[in-house]
């Protein structure tokens, strides 16, 4: 069969320890059995390895940081348009999706570029600081949670969730806190990171399972897979996973996408008491960084994402394979020095 071209860009090239979900994502479109896809790399930093990795990204452009706002941005895509002619871009980072969603529709309409994200309202709603009412919306036990701006509050909140609690950042970060003392840390250290406001959410026992899943837009889930964390770093990051054969959780996935109408890739992130009850952590709004074990699992979620982007019918996958492992290493790349100064000096590579 003689695979479609397209091209398409992505961000989150920082495969490090705490990696972003752009190289799996890139791996995942080369794998594509419809299409035959350029990737272009979107970066932010001149030392993302994602950059350097020729296999996977084709070619690799600098991007403003999401501080700098939309209409930058809007401009430095117009130009990287206009040199590579892109068909779907893919965001990776809850920190940027913001002005991707609110661009969305005139990179549809001024350049033909396509994508496949929540509106900005779904968007909100799944917020760390929103989940209590999310799951009453939708149905999902969730940890009770109170967002907060001072290390005042701590003490009022720490008596009525008890200890241990959970203080999560409202992008990216969560630590564990057992004393007032500790929690107050983590708020400094975390709001220092990515700015207030910070999340306390009650701490509940038992194992984390994730889902990664996709959604077209209009109620259908088009793939789920659940992993089970093996190894985790000191960042919390799994670095060893295995694929579940879950009913319970796929079952919720498909319920949530469903009633919310979610469009394109998101992982979801749940502990499952000692008494079988899934409570639901965090929606992240994005694929994950092991998307790639869907692909591995039999549903390349990632090209997926493409059709439904370019507006063509995206089947419901309900088969994968359990008992499908990842397990993510590191390695030197050797690079010579003369890229890593283009890339620096001309904004792309």
């Amino acid at each position: 069969m003689t695979r479609r071209k397209l091209t398409v860009a992505v961000t989150g090239l920082n495969n490090i320890d705490s990696p972003g979900p752009g190289i799996p994502v890139a791996r995942a479109l080369k794998e594509s059995v419809e299409f035959d896809i350029r990737v272009i790399g979107l970066s932010y930093e001149t030392l993302e390895p994602g950059i350097y990795m020729r296999e996977f990204v084709d070619k690799t452009y600098q991007i403003p940081l999401p501080s700098a706002g939309t209409a930058i941005l809007k401009e430095r895509l117009a130009y990287i348009h206009e040199q590579e002619n892109l068909d779907v871009i893919i965001p990776n980072f809850d920190a940027e999706l913001h002005n991707f969603i609110k661009i969305q529709d005139v990179l549809k309409q001024q350049y033909g570029i396509a994508t496949a994200l929540p509106t900005m309202e779904q968007f909100e709603e799944r917020h760390k600081s929103n989940l209590e009412t999310f799951g009453k919306k939708y149905g999902v036990e969730v940890p009770k949670s109170r967002m907060i701006y001072s290390t005042a509050e701590i003490a009022a909140i720490g008596k009525e969730f008890g200890y241990p609690l959970v203080v999560k950042g409202k992008y990216y970060d969560a630590s564990i806190a057992s004393t007032p003392e500790q929690a107050a840390g983590y708020f400094h250290k975390i709001s220092a990171k990515w700015g207030l406001p910070i999340i306390l959410q009650q701490f509940v026992s038992g194992n984390e399972v994730n889902i990664t899943a996709i959604g077209d837009g209009n109620g259908a889930c088009l793939g789920a897979v659940p992993m089970r964390k093996l190894y985790i770093t000191d960042k919390g990051k799994a670095w060893a996973g295995v694929s579940l054969e879950d009913e319970t959780l796929i079952d919720i996935a498909h319920k949530v996408i469903s009633l919310s109408k979610w469009k394109g890739g998101c992982e979801l992130e749940f502990i499952k008491s000692k008494e079988g009850v899934y409570y639901l952590l965090e929606m992240n709004p994005r694929f994950p960084a092991w998307v790639y074990l869907a692909k591995g699992c039999g549903q390349n979620h990632p090209e997926y994402l493409v059709k439904i982007a370019i507006g063509e019918k995206a089947d419901v996958q309900k088969d994968y394979q359990s008992g499908i492992m990842f397990i993510r290493f590191s390695q030197d790349m050797i690079v010579p020095m003369k890229d890593f100064e283009t890339i620096s000096t001309q904004g792309e590579f």
